[in-house]
């Protein structure tokens, strides 16, 4: 019988400029041997809604992100369309970790090349939902570009389109239009980026549509590559967490209906009792967050189990 993993909340490796974000622990690895600048991401098992971190784990959940990122990356390589941050998912090839260390980042962790992060997220939407869906209702635009007269609430678009968002440190992101992102990053930059983000959203959602997945949306990061002495180079990398269902949209492909809400493969589970939590008055959505239940923990955790298992087998 397979033992359940042990959750991990959040880590204390021996490395310099740790950072915690929501569900992620940063770490800079300084340049060693051959190897340049590094940043060392590893997926905890914390949950957030509503942009509260939930006192309550997911046990496994980062294990599940950090193998769907790493087989999509895998194989976005053989697209020959962009290079990536990965150096090694392999605790070993960190320097100064114990063995308590690594056995805290084994199976959630991504060793990657140091980048100047460019603050913008570059979202691509093929499916008319979430703030789209809700600007669209206004204003008959999604990021300020113009769609048809009459789409239904998750429809499928005629074609994908980019709508890029600020990249906020704290809160959610805030959509902005191209030229606004092009004030941001050089236009050259972000034309290159658009053109690359709707290539691997296609050929992604194409993937997944054949595993029973409808790959609704998804956001990418990218950055300029660090040399061995931390300057700054033209290189520009594919970066961050890549295709999961914290950074996408899956929605199971026989469930699929236009014009309501759809099922997914994320979080949704915990939003669901929240909101049930919320209208009972126990909760107004600030921190701390309630615990969370055992069988809303079991629950999510099928969702992303399901969605590696149908995507990578």
């Amino acid at each position: 019988m397979m033992t359940a993993p042990t959750a991990v909340f959040e880590t204390d490796l021996p490395l310099p400029g740790r950072r915690q974000g929501k569900v992620r622990d940063i770490y800079q690895v300084p340049a060693h041997g051959d190897m340049p600048p590094g940043v060392l991401i590893i997926a905890s098992d914390r949950i957030s809604a509503f942009d509260v971190v939930m006192p309550t784990p997911i046990a496994g959940k980062g294990c599940v992100l950090t193998a769907i990122s790493t087989k999509w990356f895998d194989m976005i390589r053989t697209w020959n369309l962009i290079n990536d941050h990965l150096l090694s998912t392999d605790p070993d090839a960190v320097p100064g970790l114990t063995a308590k260390h690594k056995a805290s980042c084994e199976d959630r962790m991504m060793y990657g090349r140091a980048c100047r992060v460019i603050p913008v997220e570059f979202v691509v939407r093929g499916y008319i939902t979430g703030s789209g869906w809700k600007e669209y209702q206004q204003h008959g635009t999604a990021c300020g570009i113009e769609l048809p007269e009459g789409l239904q609430h998750c429809q499928q678009l005629e074609a994908p389109i980019f709508t890029p968002a600020t990249k906020a440190e704290e809160g959610h992101d805030e959509n902005i239009d191209f030229d606004t992102a092009c004030g941001i990053a050089s236009r050259d930059v972000m034309e290159r980026l658009r053109s690359v983000s709707l290539e691997i959203y296609t050929r992604a959602a194409e993937y997944a549509r054949t595993k029973g997945i409808i790959l609704a949306d998804t956001k990418f990061e990218f950055g300029f590559a660090l040399d061995a002495d931390g300057n700054e180079t033209d290189e520009i990398l594919l970066i961050d967490e890549v295709l999961t269902p914290d950074s996408s949209r899956f929605w199971p492909a026989e469930d699929y209906e236009v014009g309501r809400d759809q099922d997914s493969f994320d979080k949704q589970y915990v939003r669901n009792w929240l909101e049930t939590i919320v209208s009972a008055g126990d909760w107004d959505k600030t921190p701390p967050g309630p615990e969370v239940p055992q069988d809303i923990v079991s629950n999510t955790l099928a969702r992303y189990n399901e969605a590696a298992q149908r995507l990578f087998g």
